[in-house]
């Protein structure tokens, strides 16, 4: 399927998207600390992945994910959007699993949430990460890592 934009406003759409500090990080950021689950660290460049929200003391990594960009099944599925597009968003599926089974190796818990699950309801989302805090070890999705 071809680009339905040409290129010069393709470019500007694509510059929009943010990689951090998006608004289902920013609601998740907030419930955890309106929770008391303070002491995270952002973007941390030295943990697998720049998790955007990482204990580090607790070695809990929490991944807010588009659903599009990350391969959502409801969201992105091969063959609608060209095969550029395809190969972006598998590889992105594809880092995602080589990154959870890095920090499941290293004995981190890996937790994976749909940024519109975070919007949708992220106290749930919270507790989520909550659980993660307390249990120590991750179980689920590729690698020991969490999706919700």
């Amino acid at each position: 399927m071809p680009d339905t934009y040409d290129a010069e406003t393709r470019s500007r759409v694509m510059r929009q998207v943010k990689g951090r500090d998006t608004k289902p990080e920013i609601a998740l950021r907030h419930v955890l600390w309106s929770a008391g689950f303070r002491g995270y660290r952002l973007h941390r460049k030295d943990v697998p992945g720049k998790p955007d929200v990482a204990y580090l003391g607790r070695r809990v990594a929490v991944f807010v994910d588009g659903a599009w960009w990350h391969g959502h099944p409801d969201k992105w599925w091969p063959g609608r959007s060209g095969d550029y597009w395809d190969r972006k968003v598998q590889g992105n599926i594809d880092r995602d699993r080589r990154i959870d089974a890095e920090l499941d190796s290293m004995g981190w818990t890996v937790v994976r949430l749909w940024d519109f699950e975070v919007l949708a309801d992220p106290e749930c989302c919270c507790a989520k990460v909550a659980s993660a805090l307390g249990a120590g070890t991750g179980s689920g999705r590729h690698g020991g890592a969490s999706r919700v």
